[in-house]
């Protein structure tokens, strides 16, 4: 699947991933032209899914990330799709986790203060349907949040 090159392209694009081609291919000891041919075969792969900005939402002005526990009321059958359908038009709503076992989804939802949040969870968490339990958990430090592979 992945060889040696393989692996330091990746490596080294987790580690540093604003680096340009050419600062990247001189790392590696490659020409341009052949990093960009193995770049286009990892994405071809599906290795390499594409790149993203990363946006501290605290610092646009979200204080509070709660996590949201829900069971959802499996008697109907598309339960759980017409709840994600839901989930995903609240824009503080960052993730969307399902799950087998008690707990069915998992929300990670942001706002600005409490009162925000009160208000997002009122208006339109508590709307979404089929919901059975919900259980929100106050986000207080980040200790580890890591996505970098270890190849």
């Amino acid at each position: 699947m992945l060889d040696d090159l393989d692996r330091r392209i990746l490596r080294r694009l987790q580690s540093d991933p604003d680096q340009s081609i050419p600062e990247l291919a001189e790392d590696l000891a490659l020409t341009p032209s052949r990093l960009s041919r193995r770049l286009e075969k990892l994405r071809e792969g599906g290795v390499l899914l594409g790149s993203r900005a990363q946006i501290d939402w605290r610092a646009l002005g979200y204080a509070v990330e709660v996590s949201l526990r829900v069971t959802l009321d499996k008697t109907n059958p598309r339960a759980f799709d017409e709840f994600i359908s839901g989930a995903r038009d609240i824009p503080e709503v960052l993730e969307i986790q399902t799950f087998l076992g008690q707990v069915d989804v998992r929300l990670s939802v942001i706002a600005r203060d409490m009162g925000h949040y009160q208000q997002i969870y009122r208006t339109q968490i508590l709307t979404l349907p089929h919901i059975a339990d919900i259980e929100a958990l106050m986000h207080v430090a980040r200790i580890k949040s890591n996505e970098m592979l270890p190849i």
